[in-house]
């Protein structure tokens, strides 16, 4: 009889299908760059030539550093490479600290085989850790895809799943039926929005010269938000990681900057709570990653954070949901300049806090107002004394006009103020003002529902 995965109780997962597949991946990973990148050469050697020298160099000496690649590689394509690693542990049938494990072992293995440069702190920490948190969100969107589908779904959803979940699909299709049951995601309240429109630069205060021209030009843009698990619902429960989370990522038609935020929370541990017949939470210990890369700077993190997330039932028809975290990370800012002085990396300790605020009205007007704190103090390559706060706050009006059709009016606005030994000390800030249409998946705005009619 063959084995067949189920998720209630275990039978059929894998240890040893993802041990295997994650050192292939890297080797093809490796494959590809030295073919796409072969002429990129690091301290005087090409950084993807590696062979079992430069391995056992790495293994030997353990000389680690922080890197100062690109902040999109090191912070938005490092953790993607995580989250496909741990995409395919998860998608054998562990769970979400297993994976966690397999993702950073594959990181590790990485740093030791898969570059010829010294491993990396920072990547390290990025890889596996932000890579577990985008991995098991993107894990969770791909399932609800399938059940959407039913018992077998149409090639439509598989190829959509696909999409979201790369190493998910690999395994549903290598090993035929033994992968192929859906995650049991327990039906969350959820509501998700795509978004398309135009944005506009409104204001910019010391933009660096190599962003300023551009950032007065009007803009394409893309954006989807995902919250998923939201509380309150009856019979749903947070007993597994992520089982609450919020996914936000948004993209600008511009060659040098193509993924302008991509930001992760959720519940990795907590349990829910309810004050009065009007208010349901849920509270406990949040992971968290966020990209942020407006024209003005770079920053991301990956944190731990003490939170709440609810909803209130202020008035007939009136809900307000919201979110406040509290917590500490490693986080890493900079600039996408060749000018060395702006351009340098900074990495550290990073203290940071986030007030995200849903104001419901009826079925017809969502006002969201948001506020993000980094203090990111300073451990980079260049031994930098001093340190800096990014700042970064959005509000967004969208009115329902017809069916799950809406409009948009969005403006966000970016600080960002550094204080270093070796480096005037600056204060930048900027301003974007958005028109978009948008797809909401719930006609109801994403209010969850919890009271009898006659509380109502």
């Amino acid at each position: 009889m063959k084995t067949v995965l189920s998720w209630e109780t275990g039978e059929g997962k894998s240890y040893l299908v993802p041990a295997l597949e994650i050192p292939g991946f890297i080797v093809l990973l490796n494959g590809f760059d030295r073919l796409v990148l072969n002429d990129k050469e690091k301290d005087g050697k090409k950084v993807y030539s590696t062979n079992l020298s430069t391995i056992w160099e790495h293994l030997h000496r353990q000389n680690w550093t922080f890197d100062q690649d690109s902040f999109k590689v090191n912070q938005f394509g490092h953790p993607y490479e995580g989250a496909t690693m741990y995409g395919l542990a998860r998608s054998s049938g562990l769970n979400f600290w297993q994976s966690l494990v397999y993702s950073n072992v594959g990181s590790f293995l990485w740093e030791m085989a898969g570059e010829t440069s010294r491993p990396s702190i920072n990547d390290q920490i990025t890889t596996g850790n932000a890579g577990s948190l985008l991995g098991e969100a993107l894990f969770r969107m791909a399932g609800l895809v399938l059940e959407d589908a039913g018992p077998n779904p149409a090639l439509g959803h598989q190829l959509a799943a696909a999409a979201i979940s790369p190493p998910t699909a690999f395994n549903r299709l290598a090993f035929g039926e033994r992968f192929k049951e859906v995650y049991p995601n327990h039906q969350p309240a959820t509501l998700w929005r795509c978004m398309a429109g135009g944005s506009a630069n409104v204001h910019s205060h010391n933009l660096s010269p190599v962003v300023q021209p551009s950032s007065r030009d009007g803009n394409a843009i893309a954006e989807f938000a995902m919250a998923y698990g939201l509380p309150g619902k009856p019979g749903y429960s947070y007993n597994r990681p992520l089982d609450y989370f919020d996914f936000q990522i948004s993209t600008r038609a511009r060659t040098h900057n193509l993924v302008e935020s991509l930001t992760i929370r959720g519940l990795l541990k907590g349990t829910d709570y309810h004050v009065g017949e009007d208010y349901r939470g849920i509270w406990g210990l949040y992971g968290s990653y966020d990209y942020i890369s407006p024209y003005l700077f770079r920053v991301s993190s990956t944190a731990l954070s003490l939170g709440t997330t609810g909803q209130y039932w202020a008035a007939p028809g009136i809900a307000v949901q919201g979110t406040v975290m509290g917590g500490v990370g490693f986080g890493a800012t900079g600039l996408e300049t060749d000018v060395a002085e702006e351009r340098g990396y900074h990495f550290g300790a990073t203290p940071q806090g986030l007030l995200a605020l849903g104001v419901l009205l009826g079925d017809k007007t969502i006002l969201d107002v948001s506020s993000r704190g980094y203090y990111v103090s300073a451990l980079g390559p260049d031994k930098l004394k001093g340190s800096e706060f990014v700042f970064r706050g959005a509000a967004a009006l969208t009115v329902r006009i017809y069916g799950h059709h809406a409009v948009g009016l969005h403006y966000s606005e970016s600080i960002r103020d550094t204080n270093y030994a070796n480096i005037p000390s600056r204060y930048r800030s900027e301003g974007t003002l958005s028109l978009v249409y948008t797809f909401l998946s719930d006609i109801n705005l994403g209010a969850v529902e919890w009271r009898d009619a006659y509380q109502r």
